[in-house]
């Protein structure tokens, strides 16, 4: 049980907490309504926080790095980073700046 006093009647939950909480629905198996239970909010509340995160552009993405085991001929001159996504390649050259990787990435929806 919760027992608020004082002046605020709600639960503050920090940046920090929101962000703990939305990477928790994210693991492999996870139960939103079991992770929801636990910390006494709705899971709705969870997934609200997603949104509003992933619409402040700090959104969420795996990022599993392995071996090529056949590597193909493929040459891209300065490539720094290629990432897949189901229906694109992003192929980020090594001068782009931070920025302009972060809003390619973002526009190419998976």
């Amino acid at each position: 049980m919760t027992v608020f006093s004082g002046v605020q009647r709600r639960r503050y939950w920090s940046d920090e907490q929101k962000h703990a909480l939305v990477s928790a629905i994210s693991a492999p198996g996870a139960n939103v309504a079991e992770i929801s239970r636990l910390v006494d909010v709705r899971p709705g509340q969870i997934y609200r926080w997603r949104r509003q995160l992933e619409q402040a552009g700090h959104g969420f993405a795996q990022v599993q790095v392995q071996p090529d085991p056949d590597p193909a001929p493929v040459a891209v001159a300065g490539t720094a980073i290629i990432v897949e996504f189901e229906r694109a390649i992003v192929r980020i050259p090594a001068g782009a700046s931070p920025g302009l990787a972060a809003a390619v990435l973002r526009s190419v929806k998976p």
